[in-house]
């Protein structure tokens, strides 16, 4: 596993990579909730409350690094995400900047 630290504006978040194979298992945390690559279930965190966001590649590939899912664009969020104003379309930045 490799572990980032990524500057926000207003805090720090938590960047994650979990090799899986030939996979990326890819995500960043704050205290308040995560920001991941499609293989996250969000609606399963919603049912906990949890604020999460799914992103997708700006450059069509997988997402493999912290970097990419920064880049990426937020493709689906579930609705404690979304009362936070994380929305589609967004940078993972972007909506790593609202947690």
């Amino acid at each position: 596993m490799i572990h980032e630290i990524v500057q926000l504006s207003r805090k720090v978040a938590d960047g994650y990579v979990i090799s899986l194979g030939s996979l990326k298992l890819v995500c960043a945390v704050t205290d308040r909730g995560m920001v991941g690559c499609g293989a996250y279930d969000v609606s399963a965190l919603d049912r906990h409350g949890y604020p999460a966001a799914r992103v997708r590649s700006s450059t069509g590939g997988l997402i493999a690094t912290v970097d990419d899912l920064l880049r990426g664009e937020v493709f689906e969020a579930n609705s404690a995400a979304r009362k936070l104003g994380i929305k589609e379309g967004m940078s993972g930045r972007e909506a790593l900047e609202h947690l």
